[in-house]
């Protein structure tokens, strides 16, 4: 979606969307949906809101696909490109890291979306909060059926300096 900056009206306006939108990394199973207000100041656009989608995922222990709605919440400073100087170089501060730039009056949220549906995104998909995922040795997945398979019970890392502390005792 294309928001054109000076349509905009002073008490800003509520927008609702649903639209399927590619994302190159992830499958999405259906349309994102963006709930949001949008304002002005002077320059500057405000988008304030929430967008969700259902995506496909591969479990990071049992590697099946699943699908998952990932909702997350959006607050973004929009700023017309033209205020950034080439010769002028700062380091960003922690207001300025959510903030976006516009360009010849329009603003295309379609990036906006799938950054924030991808910042949801859990950095360890789980098919299941209870899933067993593979074993180490055979690769049989445990959520079907348990294996024969003797796993060696490891020591943890730092068991070998306990040990030497209770020498040194």
């Amino acid at each position: 979606m294309k928001i054109v900056v000076s349509d905009i009206p002073e008490e800003g306006v509520k927008v609702e969307i649903e639209e399927h939108i590619p994302i190159e990394s992830v499958k999405t199973l259906s349309p994102l949906h963006a709930l949001m207000s949008v304002d002005k100041q002077n320059t500057q656009v405000l988008i304030k809101g929430v967008v969700t989608g259902d995506v496909e995922l591969q479990c990071s222990r049992c590697l099946k696909e699943f699908g998952m709605n990932i909702k997350s919440e959006m607050d973004v400073v929009y700023h017309p490109i033209e205020e950034i100087s080439k010769d002028d170089h700062h380091e960003l501060k922690d207001a300025e890291l959510d903030a976006g730039f516009y360009r010849n009056d329009v603003i295309d949220t379609d990036d906006l979306f799938v950054e924030q549906l991808l910042l949801g995104i859990p950095m360890k998909p789980l098919c299941s909060s209870q899933c067993k995922g593979l074993c180490p040795k055979c690769g049989i997945d445990l959520n079907i059926r348990q294996c024969g398979c003797e796993l060696k019970e490891m020591h943890p890392p730092f068991e070998i300096l306990k040990e030497l502390l209770k020498r040194k005792e």
